[in-house]
């Protein structure tokens, strides 16, 4: 790639990551200049880099391209680095965590060219889709590969590794006084960072200074050289952050109905279920006309939430209780009004309850 393509594509107002655009400048810049000027500059504001390998980790000092051990650590040993050997006066630049390449899931995607500039929080929204983790599970980062489909699309790279396989050497660091401000991996692209912004150390105010002035310098440079581009750039990034907000509030809007049908399915599955639990009519029934003798009959029969109540008549009414004890499900039978007579046939009128559950299959 041509040195002006890599300035172009690393533009701060680009993507709108200014502190990780002015990152790059300034490894870019001391690229060009001597070796042995180009490592004395990288001995001023050195990189503490962390590669761990299980519970200990090598810890190496990087001066751009060039990587020198200097110490162990591990995760059972608490305790500050500031006592590293070739530990800068002034302190590290930055303390980055490079993870083994098999710690961190890469996948390919395509998505619309209108996310280019909010590409990560986008990925965001999309990591329950494209992967089986949900954005507060895992640290991830995002790359633009290429475009596809004549420009409409562009080709994307995502890389993700799991919160649990490197909270506690986050910890550990933060531990130690060197917050990583960089989470990275062997074989990750340049400029790679699988934190989030929300979660690196704020940088210091001198860096923050300088930062701010070469930001403050490039930006003159890009609006006198840029002007109209720019201004075409910011009416485009504002329409987009309009899609974008509209995306949003549809994509809430679908998760909403998408609760409002589980709940409905559920609650289908708990009437099923509620059913599939009571007893058929047809068995009691059929229960009963075994139990019963021939010269009795039931004029009416109620039930309700597990209790049946009967009434009717009968040869032989008060020996009904014992015959009704020997049904399968039936429990509690007991008169709920006392035995009379019938004078004009003879019978015996009765009122029986029980309760009726359906008998193990």
């Amino acid at each position: 790639m041509a040195l002006t393509d890599t300035l172009r594509l690393n533009l701060p107002f680009r993507h709108g990551r200014l502190g990780d655009a002015l990152s790059r400048w300034r490894d870019l810049v001391p690229a060009c200049l001597p070796r042995r000027l180009r490592r004395w500059l990288a001995l001023r504001s050195p990189v503490l880099l962390v590669v761990p390998h299980g519970d200990d980790a090598e810890l190496l000092r990087q001066l751009g391209d060039e990587r020198e051990p200097i110490g162990a650590m591990d995760l059972r040993t608490g305790g500050r680095l500031a006592t590293l050997a070739g530990t800068p006066r002034q302190g590290w630049r930055e303390t980055a965590l490079e993870l083994p390449a098999d710690a961190v899931l890469t996948r390919d995607t395509t998505l619309p060219v209108q996310v280019r500039d909010n590409l990560r929080h986008v990925m965001g929204y999309e990591l329950d889709r494209l992967t089986p983790f949900k954005a507060d599970e895992v640290f991830y980062d995002a790359q633009i590969t290429g475009t596809v489909a004549r420009g409409s699309k562009i080709a994307v790279r995502l890389a993700l590794c799991r919160r649990d396989r490197v909270g506690d050497w986050l910890d550990r660091l933060r531990e130690g006084g060197a917050p990583a401000a960089r989470l990275t991996w062997q074989g990750a692209w340049p400029g790679a960072n699988l934190l989030p912004p929300a979660e690196r150390p704020r940088p210091r105010r001198l860096d923050a200074l300088l930062n701010a002035l070469l930001g403050l310098s490039l930006a003159v440079l890009t609006a006198a050289v840029l002007a109209t581009p720019l201004w075409q750039k910011q009416a485009q990034q504002k329409m987009l952050d309009r899609e974008l907000a509209a995306v949003r509030v549809r994509a809430e809007e679908v998760a909403r109905v998408r609760e409002d049908l589980e709940r409905a399915r559920l609650g289908s599955v708990e009437v099923l279920n509620r059913k599939r639990a009571q007893p058929r009519m047809t068995d009691m029934l059929r229960e009963l006309t075994d139990l019963l003798p021939d010269n009795t009959w039931v004029q009416t029969m109620n039930y309700r939430d597990g209790e049946v109540d009967i009434r009717g008549e009968s040869d032989q009414a008060t020996a009904l209780i014992g015959l009704l004890e020997q049904g399968p499900g039936i429990d509690n039978v007991s008169f709920r009004s006392p035995v009379m007579q019938v004078a004009a046939t003879g019978t015996e009128r009765f009122h029986i309850s029980f309760t009726y559950e359906r008998a193990a299959e």
